[in-house]
């Protein structure tokens, strides 16, 4: 069996808000490891805690108790400047809204987040990101002069420009149509076997969980099932026994 080093993981992953009989539990307890050099999708139904899962594996939040390891760099022993240093130089975010700015051109977006951190890119990593993204002829267009799905491409390289350790995928194709989501679910699937990245990806939809090396399950703030070597139509009968446990609990 091939062990698989991690990138990143939760332990004990807890996450509660408000208080007193207001409060809601997102995440109970939450333990999970993310493999280097792997496309994980974090699924489950709404309020399931996914998105609160990854925002606090991305930084972008802070847990209520537990761990959240970036390697073997645990976040709670960061302040708040090293957290910001973290999130720059070994994360990378990309949104189902694409975050770019429409006054920037597509290669001024791509570098934006090298600029703000006053270092210049890797001129081949930067070719190779270019090159994998399909994009080279577009480098001068602005945002409104791009399809969504050549803009989320554009916001899929600058994840990439700075070689993160992880990046973490918001719904990537929840606002394109099919095709512009295919273009970019296969750019995401080279990056992990061609660049070696580590992607993870919070999604709904089946089809383009299918691609991915793992599905990790949330339900009800907890970790319920994973699946290796996933299929949309393998996915889809999971999804419908949690779907049925729910209702039989009568919470459908």
């Amino acid at each position: 069996m091939v062990m698989i080093e991690t990138a990143a993981r939760a332990a004990n992953l807890t996450k509660s808000y408000g208080s007193g009989a207001a409060a809601v539990t997102a995440l109970d307890g939450v333990d999970v490891d993310l493999g280097r050099g792997e496309f994980t999708a974090i699924m489950g139904p709404s309020g399931s805690g996914k998105s609160t899962l990854m925002h606090c594996l991305a930084a972008l939040d802070t847990p209520t108790s537990g761990e959240v390891f970036l390697g073997d760099q645990a976040l709670s022993r960061l302040n708040d400047k090293k957290l910001t240093e973290l999130r720059r130089d070994r994360i990378g975010f990309v949104f189902q809204s694409f975050n770019l700015v429409p006054t920037l051109t597509a290669q001024e977006n791509i570098l934006l987040p090298l600029a703000i951190a006053g270092r210049r890119p890797d001129p081949d990593w930067f070719d190779q990101v270019i090159e994998t993204v399909g994009l080279r002829d577009r480098l001068s267009h602005r945002p409104s002069e791009l399809s969504g799905g050549q803009q989320q491409r554009v916001a899929c390289a600058r994840a990439l420009v700075s070689r993160p350790d992880v990046v973490f995928a918001d719904e990537p194709t929840g606002n394109l149509d099919s095709a512009s989501g295919e273009e970019v679910l296969r750019f995401l699937r080279y990056s992990v076997d061609e660049l070696g990245q580590t992607i993870v990806m919070v999604t709904h939809d089946p089809a383009a969980a299918g691609g991915t090396d793992r599905i990790v399950f949330l339900a009800d703030g907890r970790v319920v099932d994973e699946m290796r070597e996933p299929s949309a139509d393998r996915i889809l009968d999971r999804m419908k026994q949690f779907d049925a446990r729910h209702a039989a609990r009568g919470e459908v």
